[in-house]
């Protein structure tokens, strides 16, 4: 598992963008101030921002608005010339998934933060390293932002976020949060 940790005793200074997804599973749990708490201001494209679904009484929303209103997110347009690459990516992935690899390709970005399976693949197959929530919680919790990742875990599931088959039990291996037998 890949999770770039942030430079010790500091936050860092390179750019870290974000898929859609992660922002909204730590907006609903009240946990989006993890990411500026270890890594500083999130770049998302536009088309992300559109799908983070600011209108309305949704979960998670005012979390989110207030973050874009703080500069926490930040919005940035992908540099003119990419629609060829755009169109080509939306064969396979949704607008926000393919735009936040092409910026994160324009970026140079530390880190794309992503959980969908195939944007994962697709970004890492062009060279973007990528990080899901999960490497994000194990950070928090390396830095002591977090007590334990079990509970944020669970917050997460019961707000309908999916984490893929084994990897909760892995991160909370990795976490040291398991119960060895005789415990």
């Amino acid at each position: 598992m890949s999770w770039p940790p942030p430079a010790e005793g500091s936050r860092l200074s390179e750019v870290v963008v974000a898929d859609a997804g992660p922002l909204i599973g730590l907006a609903r749990i009240d946990r989006l101030s993890l990411l500026t708490a270890l890594y500083g201001p999130v770049v998302i494209p536009e088309s992300v921002r559109a799908e983070l679904g600011l209108a309305g009484d949704r979960p998670g929303a005012k979390v989110l608005s207030a973050a874009l209103a703080s500069g926490a997110i930040q919005t940035r347009a992908l540099a003119q010339g990419h629609e060829a690459a755009l169109a080509g990516l939306r064969l396979l992935l949704d607008a926000g998934e393919s735009a936040a690899i092409l910026l994160a390709e324009e970026t140079g970005c530390r880190f794309l933060l992503i959980d969908e399976r195939r944007g994962r693949e697709i970004a890492r197959r062009r060279g973007i390293p990528v990080v899901g929530l999960a490497g994000v919680l194990l950070a928090a919790k390396r830095f002591s932002l977090l007590e334990s990742v079990g509970p944020v875990l669970a917050d997460l599931s019961q707000q309908g976020y999916r984490f893929a088959g084994g990897l909760v039990a892995e991160v909370l291996r990795l976490a040291g949060e398991t119960r060895q037998p005789g415990d």
